[in-house]
């Protein structure tokens, strides 16, 4: 048949699609006008046919079985045509096996005699192109008997009312295979109450009882699939998939359920969700494998695509070198099937599909293998299959043969001939016939009660009893497994899953690994994967983070996470916080905990206490030596002039400070901290109350001697040693109020050497005498230093001969030095990780060349005088106070030039 423009139908079904969409959105009275609407339309639409099919021979494409109930088919015998054609080429399995199903069905029904006995079912089926426009045009036939014609003014030429034949009633549908035509018929079926029931549609919007309340099915919505799918997912382990759907209700539905389901159980998150486009362009599926490049890290592909699309994802897949990438999830449309992977098995291995639980039919087998073109002519299909599966071509009156092709002989055996294996949704097809049929035989039983056949009561069959009987079957399917429906028409969801693989086995292909019936049951030790490895790759946004690693989610991306180091004092507390660890700990080597820090304090064989405890042991064998000549020569002259009994003590000072400096290095304790407060002030205090006590005395005596001859106060020895006990007290005084106020006592500073590596890190036992402290305990000695400088800068016009005003003075003046460079380095060091030590070592080294100093320019000439020149260690002529007193006088007017012997008898 030719014709120049559109079918007259398929205009209507132009205008009807928007119609039949707010048709499903109403129910009720809201529907009514717009159902007498397209009743109007309809009919016209159907006289247009008609008129147009007796001008120009029209025949449907539709196999037409008697019977006394006839029941609608809907099939993809073909594939969607290209641009401009309804139809394409030809679809043996998914077509022409699930169509003789129904045919297969129908003969096993009317030969069985009990059920639904006296009664045959007939047929009428019809091809949808695969296109739900053109399965739309078509199934209007259904529905011509259930319009009312008025035939009233219609005469034939010789006046006679015309005989128009009754088109069969057709009480319910078995269809259809796609979720978009099922969807796009069920909306025209439910106007006139036709019962629906498919075999393969499985979008979850059909689950939606009020917009598709007469359709129903024995396969699992994609709700089930989705769920199945996604516990798939987190059996594997991954979290971070993408999506890929055909453009549609089948594709778009599946992935919209599986995206909800995985929202509300969470772990997983979608990378990408990408939809292929109803009519693809060129380079479309390049594009999309780029796309899903973008997120490189999302391996799975959860795919909800027909067979054509699945393999040009594949061949896109093969041309971007990304074999072994992509980790496909495919839904119940790629199933089991061989054709969308055929000759790209590489690209496919690995890929994990599901279908609904099913079993092969072997009767079907038996019945499909003995199908030839003698007997199976009701099948108007089944010559182009022949020539398609048989790869030969049929002679027909007035066309001329290809000679390319061979000619068939009509001998060929299908399953001998050509391979054959039976298509995974015929025991659905069946159990969709037999539910039918077995409503039917309850619907019989309950209104024609002893009776057989097609009574009154079922003439014609209400279309809303039937459904309510469809709804309460239960009964063995032709796999032995239960059918039924629940309230939205669904079956139960029952799966089995299978992976692709191509090594390992004797045969490559399809193999169970697991099935889902309300929960999942995966054998993991049967998968394998690209190149047969056995362990599960991988499909996340972020891997898991190392152990002292907190996770820092992406915003929005409750998946990917950056990981961050517990840094510093840091542990980790959980996977998303790090505590920094107490300050007597730091954290372990993997950051998972914290660990006590080592503790130390200044060891005798450290440089920083070799070289202090050095020189003073060498001070303190200096010191010894001087008392012990002086002790020795206690009656010389020499010794007696120096002020024996000051000088023991001034020497007893020096002792102390050289003694601090062992007690400074020495373990901290409760009694090593109690002495180091009171010996680290005293030693100088008492050395230098001794020097101030001299000077002092120096100074009064020749200050006085200017003005007046009488003597000045307290010089005699007796008194000297009181000023000097007195001035020393002081310090004693301090120190025992510090007892008082602050007992001694250690702590472990954990602070002071705790560096940026925490592995430096270490507490440092110490006495608690902080920086502050330690000055102003040597305070008090700094004033009488300085007073002492003091009066020997007065007293430096003294004679050189007259006592150690002097000496003193070069003293006091070195001595000041050496503590003005003590003070920037041991507050220098403040932040040296080595600041103990080095403050330690330089506030001991400061106190022994202090004690150097003072020994060697007081007391090292008296002893080198007394030791190796005795000679001149003889007794002088005394000078009386008057004569001291001239010299103070001559000694202002001369400045110092007149040199007067000193009276050493004082």
């Amino acid at each position: 048949m030719t014709s120049s423009g559109p079918a007259p139908s398929s205009l209507l079904v132009h205008h009807l699609q928007p119609v039949l969409f707010r048709i499903g959105q109403s129910s009720g009275q809201s529907a009514c006008w717009l159902r007498h609407l397209l009743s109007f339309w309809i009919w016209i639409s159907l006289q247009i046919v008609q008129v147009s099919a007796s001008h120009q021979h029209f025949h449907p494409h539709s196999i037409k079985i008697p019977g006394d109930i006839t029941l609608g088919g809907l099939f993809p015998i073909h594939a969607r045509g290209p641009h401009g054609l309804p139809c394409g080429e030809l679809k043996k399995e998914k077509g022409i096996h699930r169509m003789e199903a129904m045919l297969y069905a129908l003969d096993q029904i009317n030969s069985d005699t009990e059920l639904l006995p006296n009664i045959t079912l007939g047929a009428r089926i019809l091809d949808t192109c695969s296109r739900d426009t053109y399965a739309l045009e078509q199934s209007l036939t259904f529905v011509q008997a259930l319009i009312q014609k008025d035939t009233s003014d219609i005469r034939c030429s010789n006046g006679e009312p015309p005989l128009i034949r009754k088109p069969e009633r057709v009480v319910g549908v078995i269809g259809a295979s796609a979720s978009s035509v099922s969807i796009m018929v069920a909306n025209i079926l439910r106007l006139f109450e036709i019962p629906q029931v498919s075999y393969a549609s499985t979008a979850p919007e059909l689950s939606d009882n009020n917009r598709y309340d007469f359709f129903s099915r024995v396969v699992p919505p994609d709700s089930y699939q989705a769920q199945t799918m996604l516990d798939i997912v987190k059996a594997l382990g991954w979290n971070y998939v993408s999506t890929l759907a055909s453009e549609g209700s089948y594709g778009e539905s599946g992935v919209e359920a599986f995206m909800q389901i995985s929202r509300e159980a969470g772990g997983v998150c979608i990378a990408q969700s990408v939809k292929i486009p109803r009519e693809p362009t060129a380079g479309e599926f390049d594009k999309i494998v780029n796309r899903l490049m973008e997120t490189s890290n999302a391996r799975g592909v959860i795919i909800f695509a027909n067979e054509d699309d699945i393999k040009r994802v594949l061949e896109a897949a093969k041309r971007a070198n990304l074999t072994g990438h992509f980790l496909f999830v495919g839904s119940d449309s790629w199933g089991a099937k061989s054709s969308p992977i055929t000759e790209l098995e590489d690209v496919a291995e690995g890929a994990v599909t599901i279908l609904p639980k099913r079993a092969s039919i072997d009767g079907f087998d038996q019945y499909f293998l003995s199908r030839s073109l003698e007997n199976n002519r009701r099948n108007i299909w089944f010559n182009e299959f022949w020539e398609d599966d048989f790869r030969c071509k049929l002679t027909r009156p007035g066309i001329k043969l290809d000679p390319d092709k061979k000619k068939c002989t009509g001998q060929e055996k299908i399953g001998r001939d050509s391979a054959y294996e039976q298509e995974g949704k015929v025991q659905f097809v069946i159990d969709a016939v037999y539910a039918v049929a077995n409503a039917l035989h309850s619907m019989q039983q309950d209104l024609c009660p002893g009776s057989s056949g097609v009574c009154g009561n079922m003439d014609p069959v209400e279309g809303r009893l039937l459904l309510e009987y469809i709804r309460t079957v239960n009964f063995n399917g032709s796999a032995g497994t239960t059918v039924l429906f629940n309230e939205n028409g669904d079956a139960p969801g029952r799966y089995d899953i299978f992976q692709f693989q191509m090594t390992n086995h004797s045969h490559p292909g399809y193999h169970v690994i697991g099935q889902w019936t309300n929960n999942l049951r995966l054998n993991l030790e049967e998968m394998q994967w690209s190149g047969g490895d056995k362990s599960v790759p991988g499909s996340v946004c972020s891997f898991p983070c190392n152990p002292g690693e907190r996770k820092k989610m992406v915003k929005g991306v409750p998946c990917c996470w950056h990981c961050e180091l517990c840094d510093g004092y840091q542990y980790q507390v959980d996977e998303f916080n790090c505590e920094t660890c107490p300050a007597d700990m730091r954290p372990a080597p993997n950051r998972t905990t914290c660990r006590p820090t080592p503790i130390i304090k200044l060891e005798w064989n450290s440089p920083w206490a070799l070289v202090p405890a050095s020189l003073a042991m060498l001070g303190i064998l200096a010191t010894s030596a001087v008392v012990i000549t002086f002790i020795r020569f206690h009656d010389t002259p020499i010794v007696r002039a120096s002020g024996r009994e000051l000088s023991y003590v001034l020497l007893t000072g020096i002792f102390l400070i050289y003694l601090i400096t062992f007690l400074m290095i020495a373990e901290p304790g409760v009694f090593a901290c109690a002495f180091r407060r009171l010996l680290l002030g005293l030693g100088m205090a008492i050395t230098y109350s001794a020097m101030l006590t001299k000077t002092n005395r120096i100074y009064r005596i020749f200050e006085q001697g200017k003005r007046s001859v009488t003597p000045p106060k307290f010089i005699s020895p007796t008194s000297q040693l009181i000023i000097t006990f007195i001035l020393s007290s002081v310090q004693v005084l301090g120190v025992f109020v510090w007892f008082a106020v602050v007992p001694p006592h250690t702590i472990i500073d954990y602070e002071e050497l705790r560096p940026p590596n925490p592995d430096l890190a270490r507490g440092i036992l110490k006495c608690d005498m902080s920086d502050l402290s330690i000055i102003c305990c040597l305070s008090y000695s700094i004033v009488l230093m300085v007073t002492c400088t003091v009066y020997a800068v007065k007293s430096r016009g003294v004679p050189e001969t007259f006592n150690e005003a002097k000496p003193i003075g070069f003293t006091m003046y070195t001595t000041c030095i050496i503590w003005l460079a003590f003070v920037p380095i041991f507050f220098g060091t403040a932040q040296s990780t080595e600041k103990m030590f080095i403050q330690t070592a330089t506030l001991t080294v400061s106190m022994s060349l202090s004690a150097f100093v003072s020994l060697g320019m007081l007391y090292m000439p008296k002893v080198y005088v007394i030791i190796f020149h005795p000679e001149k260690n003889v007794q002088k002529r005394k000078k009386s106070f008057k004569a001291v007193v001239q010299a103070a006088k001559m000694s202002g007017k001369q400045n110092g030039e007149t040199k007067i012997e000193p009276d050493r008898s004082q």
